[in-house]
């Protein structure tokens, strides 16, 4: 059993221009680590889904920690009611000191933001450069066709893990941590 998956490190949208049901289970992902007291480690954004899952985590009375590029402070326009903010310089440092932080990683809904900050993980792991626990909120079935392209992806010799052993896949907030929570270390 996972010793502890906090930080978890969330990667996730800053659009404003989605359905209310992304929003939703962003903000109960945010209640659910808060709760757990889970720390959550994100980048730093209060607009889209990025604001819902800090507030949802603060409003638990959970510790959110934000990483932001300088460039990203106006334009995703910083969360300050953060208590820990960390303004980086470049995007690449951004994911790296949110993954270095970080003892899990979840993926709500996203573009190719969120689809970057998801595959360069999975690709890590695939190098054995890390085991944490891999968790997707597939809300409203958003993730099906990303898992059958790594499920392909796999059929054809292209991956070395198996995307439904390696990735926990869950459509509920809670089974979702739940399931983090019971995952062995993976290497």
């Amino acid at each position: 059993m996972s010793e502890s998956i906090a930080p978890v490190c969330v990667y996730c949208s800053s659009s404003e221009k989605i359905r209310p049901v992304f929003r939703e289970a962003a903000r109960a992902l945010g209640r659910v680590l808060g709760e757990r007291r889970l720390d959550l480690i994100y980048g730093g954004g209060r607009r889209g889904l990025m604001g819902d899952v800090a507030d949802g985590a603060l409003a638990a009375g959970g510790h959110v920690v934000g990483v932001i590029t300088r460039q990203l402070v106006d334009m995703e326009t910083a969360h300050h009611g953060l208590a820990d903010l960390r303004i980086v310089e470049t995007m690449h440092e951004r994911k790296a000191q949110m993954a270095a932080v970080a003892k899990s990683f979840v993926a709500l809904p996203g573009g190719v933001g969120t689809l970057d900050e998801l595959f360069e993980i999975l690709a890590w792991f695939q190098l054995g450069l890390h085991a944490k626990p891999i968790g997707i909120l597939d809300t409203d079935g958003f993730f099906g066709p990303i898992m059958a392209f790594l499920e392909n992806a796999d059929a054809e010799g292209f991956l070395r893990f198996r995307p439904r052993e390696a990735i926990v896949m869950e459509r509920d907030p809670v089974a979702l941590i739940e399931r983090l929570m019971k995952k062995p270390s993976q290497i």
